[in-house]
């Protein structure tokens, strides 16, 4: 009897640690995304490189704090999400390139998560 308690407390606590990783928006509440080359997303422009994103609230708006690996420097973008038909299979970058030669991204998906971020 003993032995099934500690499964069953194992298993409550695997299964609050699975549900803690992606908010009740059908987002993880932190991810990651990679640049080969400079990107404006919304009304910002990040260096080409590797960031950690993290979705947060200010208030009634999304925004998504980019931070570079390596580099302390946080770079702020709101964001709306909208809901996706089923969880995303892979992470997708969709971006255009203006005649200027700039990538400006509109939408960032990430795998797992039931909604897109559309700048």
């Amino acid at each position: 009897m003993r032995s099934f308690r500690i499964l069953g407390l194992f298993l409550l606590c695997l299964s609050a640690v699975a549900m803690a990783s992606e908010n009740k928006m059908g987002i993880h509440d932190t991810s990651r995304v990679s640049f080969s080359s400079s990107v404006r997303v919304g009304s910002t422009v990040l260096p080409a490189g590797e960031y950690v994103v993290r979705h947060t609230m200010e208030g009634q708006d999304h925004v998504m704090n980019f931070q570079r690996v390596g580099n302390k420097e946080v770079f702020k973008v709101k964001c709306t999400l909208v809901p996706l038909p089923k969880k995303a299979q892979r992470d997708e970058t969709i971006f255009e390139i203006t005649s200027g030669n700039e990538r400006v991204v509109h939408e960032l998906i990430f795998s797992g998560d039931t909604a897109k971020h559309v700048f």
